[in-house]
């Protein structure tokens, strides 16, 4: 293994066609470290984001985006336990994967299951993970409850369909073109709205008899976040995921008090963090529904490593559904 790998850099803040293919130097293997030959990476939202400086984070130059991947563990520091070289994982980064190698935590790293690719593997854990915490730790969402799931084509929202299905929701989806409204049908929405044809609010309220969603999944903010409190259930939960819209949007309290709801903040990764244990036990129950045939993940499309920039400009396009993912070996 040599010090360095071949990589999709930046070098300075832009946009995806900034972004070089050049070697890029591999930190060295801490103690509690795990050390990841990638076959395979998933693009987010938040990769165009980190390029450009938007992001919350900020790594020195040069860097690879890349927050996901599938591979396998070449080398485990002398503290690490639970891993040990030939392993099938996933893993999540702040930065990092689109590359050829990566150095990350253990408490970031995943056994996959014998059934899982890496391709699949690769685009699980930022998606699932986040919808998960959502739906389950935040959103205490129970068997019954109306789900309404914003963006629900794109990756974090076809996740949401689909986990609240198997959770015991009735799931009602957004998508801004009808062209979308089949494949989040096949994922066990009961309803589609096509919002650039019809308005949110109108038809949530139309279609549970006036009362509204109990629990609304929204990574889109803007127009999305206003409709959602004006068609929120008595005691509903509102659960600002992101703002894959550009707009953050803001909330009159007096909405909250009327509604009886709560807006409540989905920071997956910070959970993550602080609750190592908890993330660990919803993805083995994520694990369990992939093996039971109960999550399918959808991967739209695939770039080789030297395609980042046309694979980000496809995502931002949102003429993708799912998942974008990066093949690197």
């Amino acid at each position: 293994m040599t010090d360095s790998v071949k990589a999709m850099v930046a070098k300075a803040w832009g946009g995806p066609d900034s972004l070089v293919l050049e070697d890029l130097a591999l930190p060295a293997l801490g103690e509690r470290d795990v050390r990841i030959r990638v076959h395979a990476a998933g693009l987010n939202f938040p990769d165009t984001l980190i390029i450009a400086g938007k992001y919350q984070v900020k790594p020195a130059f040069p860097f690879a985006p890349g927050m996901e991947c599938g591979g396998v563990v070449e080398a485990v520091g002398a503290k690490v336990r639970d891993f040990k070289p030939g392993d099938r994982v996933l893993a999540t980064l702040v930065n990092g994967a689109f590359a050829q190698a990566v150095v990350t935590n253990a408490a970031n790293v995943f056994k996959i299951p014998d059934s899982m690719s890496f391709e699949i593997a690769a685009g699980f854990p930022i998606t699932y993970g986040t919808t998960i915490h959502a739906l389950q730790d935040r959103g205490r969402l129970k068997p019954g409850e109306v789900l309404l799931v914003h963006g629900a084509a794109g990756g974090v929202g076809l996740n949401a369909v689909e986990l609240g299905v198997a959770m015991g929701a009735t799931v009602i989806g957004t998508v801004g073109s009808d062209d979308k409204a089949a494949i989040v049908k096949q994922y066990g929405a009961k309803h589609v709205i096509n919002y650039s044809t019809e308005s949110i609010k109108d038809r949530v309220k139309e279609l549970t008899g006036g009362n509204g969603a109990d629990v609304i999944y929204d990574p889109v903010g803007g127009d999305a976040f206003d409709q959602s409190l004006r068609c929120i259930n008595w005691d509903g939960r509102l659960l600002v995921v992101g703002f894959a819209s550009g707009r953050i949007p803001e909330a009159p309290a007096n909405m909250a008090l009327i509604k009886g709801c709560s807006i409540v903040g989905v920071f997956w990764g910070a959970f993550a963090a602080r609750e190592p244990q908890k993330n660990r036990a919803n993805f083995a129950a994520l694990f369990s529904l992939f093996e039971q045939g109960k999550l399918k993940p959808h991967v739209s499309a695939m770039f080789p490593l030297a395609q980042v920039p046309q694979a980000m400009q496809a995502l931002l396009s949102r003429k993708t559904t799912g998942k974008v993912v990066i093949q690197v070996a």
